[in-house]
């Protein structure tokens, strides 16, 4: 017989060890009455009876209370995974709290490798920037030695450095956002924030940017994940808005669905594919450097 379920599997084997167990009792019994000739009333009978019934309840509720763990460990779990909690809480058995502590060991050490792989991350673009930095010095030099065109080819390089630093560092930061159990950061405090900062920028346009995000959305994952998703995606709306943008959340099943929306032009679907990969920028006329949306969708 083959059966999947722990909790089942206990069940049986209590259930046939009970009925052996209940079978050379009686046979026991059987022998010992006919041995001595021992006459057994009804109310004695009814005492046994009593005992087993009372004994099988006790054993049934012991087998509960002994399972119990195992589903508290299913929930904590599941916590972690939907970024409840960082790590797995709570006392267990002596047959269990070794793996869970093995599972919290586990978690703390990948949570400690992409933490110092994303601060490696950041530690190689700070140290490429200044180099960068130099060279848009030696750019504005040539400039004012009368090089014009070295300056621009200068420049360009420099800039091009720039915008994959800056890409491949988000890249890094968006394969480690879902290493760290338990982040969780508020849609709508991000979003506000944004917002009241976007509309300062484009005050001389007066666009209206309206947030409509209830209060117990959560993001999991890091605030700065999502202040730069959010970011890029807020400012392509407002770059090609007419008058207003607006942000939205609802849930759909599991997921969390947040909708960025303007009233500009709009994007012909023939160029949906190709705007996400990196460095492609649907006009090259507006300022940017094309890394925006291949961001966001890492």
């Amino acid at each position: 017989m083959f059966v999947r379920s722990f909790r089942l599997r206990l069940l049986i084997g209590v259930v046939l060890g009970a009925m052996g167990l209940l079978a050379i009792t009686h046979l026991a019994t059987v022998l010992f009455l006919h041995q001595y000739r021992v006459v057994l009333h009804g109310r004695s009978a009814a005492v046994i009876a009593a005992i087993a019934l009372a004994a099988l309840v006790f054993g049934l509720a012991q087998i509960r209370r002994g399972l119990s763990p195992f589903d508290r460990l299913r929930a904590r779990l599941s916590a972690v995974r939907d970024g409840g909690d960082r790590r797995i809480e709570g006392s267990y058995p002596t047959e269990i709290q070794p793996l869970v502590n093995d599972l919290n060991g586990l978690l703390e050490h990948r949570e400690g490798i992409v933490r110092r792989a994303v601060a490696k991350a950041g530690d190689l673009a700070h140290g490429l920037k200044t180099p960068l930095a130099l060279l848009a010095q030696e750019a504005d030099r040539a400039e004012r030695n009368g090089d014009g065109d070295s300056a621009v080819s200068i420049r360009q390089q420099v800039e091009k450095m720039r915008r994959q630093i800056d890409y491949h560092l988000a890249h890094a930061r968006a394969a480690g956002s879902g290493a760290a159990p338990g982040a969780r950061a508020s849609v709508a405090a991000s979003a506000e924030g944004l917002a009241r900062t976007l509309a300062r920028l484009h005050a001389d346009r007066a666009l209206a940017i309206r947030v409509d995000v209830p209060a117990d959305h959560v993001f999991r994952g890091e605030i700065e994940d999502l202040d730069e998703m959010l970011g890029n995606l807020l400012d392509n709306a407002c770059k090609w808005a007419k008058s207003a943008v607006a942000i939205s959340s609802s849930r759909e099943e599991a997921a969390l669905v947040i909708t960025v929306d303007d009233d500009g032009p709009g994007l012909p679907p023939s160029l949906w594919e190709e705007v996400l990969r990196r460095g492609v920028r649907a006009d090259e006329a507006a300022p940017g450097s094309g890394f925006g949306l291949a961001i966001v969708r890492d």
